[in-house]
């Protein structure tokens, strides 16, 4: 029972941080229709900036320099797109590309930085439930809080007049143009936001595992949109606020499915293919299950024709 909670625990820890990542993608990719291709160096931008920031002994300001470091590489994704003509998928990969030298020089040359005694947000948190029924928790509380805060911020900024434009954007560029609404203003806006979230992402998961390598944000992309996907299945047609909680939903979700399969001695090699299936039945879903009604009926009419024949 025990090794069943232990797993539990560790799928929504996971969920929830990754949930951040599901939002930005949320955030570019349903609401601004911009397919970003650079989450994964952004997710290695915010844990190479949160673990140095934090190492110099600042753990608060490393989770905003972090965003910060997320919306600058937003901000350069969104200029070669809307500023130079580079079409969105290849922006993202340029700068996903570029990405992977800079993540080295702000590691200093190195491509894992050790955090075992640097103070963070988590042992801040630590400290604080110590001695308490929660000691063991202090890694979800964070994630919990971030993912939150996170998501009331969101629900509330595309409510705004800003974030309505955004969302007008994705759905059709030519009528906001119409409106006197900078199509180039919204996208930038977007996805600086949006990048901001995929660097927090990263910033604390680093921090929970008290180490940076240079590889911690690869896959992150297939990990997000298939938990995007998942997210959407279940909850894509409610309000807002479901839509949202539905992203973390399927963050969470996925974490279990990858954590159960971990548990079941899968070889490591086989985890790449696990997420790519998890991506399959995510995407594949919602058409099959259009199309069940039809084999329903097409299997009927068989089965009617063979009793009268």
């Amino acid at each position: 029972m025990d090794a069943i909670a232990a797993v539990v625990q560790t799928a929504l820890e996971l969920g929830l941080m990754g949930a951040l990542t599901v939002l930005a993608l949320f955030l570019s990719y349903s609401m601004l229709n911009v397919c970003d291709l650079s989450t994964d160096g952004c997710f290695t931008f915010g844990a190479a900036v949160g673990a140095v920031v934090a190492i110099s002994g600042h753990p608060f300001l490393s989770i905003i320099a972090a965003m910060a470091a997320g919306a600058l590489s937003g901000l350069v994704t969104a200029v070669l797109q809307t500023r130079m003509g580079i079409n969105s998928l290849l922006a993202g990969i340029i700068v996903n590309t570029a990405l992977y030298s800079v993540n080295i020089a702000v590691m200093g040359q190195a491509s894992l930085l050790n955090m075992n005694k640097t103070e963070t947000v988590f042992t801040k948190v630590k400290d604080i439930l110590k001695n308490t029924v929660f000691s063991g928790y202090y890694k979800l509380f964070v994630a919990m809080a971030a993912v939150t805060l996170i998501s009331i911020i969101l629900g509330l900024f595309l409510k705004t007049k800003l974030g309505l434009a955004i969302r007008a954007t994705g759905n059709n560029p030519d009528m906001v143009r119409s409106s006197s609404i900078n199509p180039v203003f919204t996208t930038t806006i977007g996805l600086c936001i949006a990048n901001s979230f995929t660097a927090l992402s990263g910033c604390l998961l680093a921090q929970a595992q008290k180490s940076v390598d240079i590889n911690i944000g690869q896959g992150m992309l297939t990990v997000a949109l298939a938990s995007l996907l998942i997210g959407t299945t279940f909850l894509g047609k409610k309000s807002m606020p479901w839509r949202i909680f539905g992203m973390t939903a399927g963050a969470i979700i996925f974490r279990l499915v990858y954590t159960i399969a971990l548990r079941l001695n899968m070889p490591a090699f086989m985890l790449k293919l696990v997420s790519s299936v998890i991506v399959i039945v995510a995407i594949s879903f919602p058409y099959l299950k259009a199309q069940l009604p039809l084999l329903k009926r097409r299997f009927a009419g068989r089965k009617g024709a063979r009793e009268n024949g």
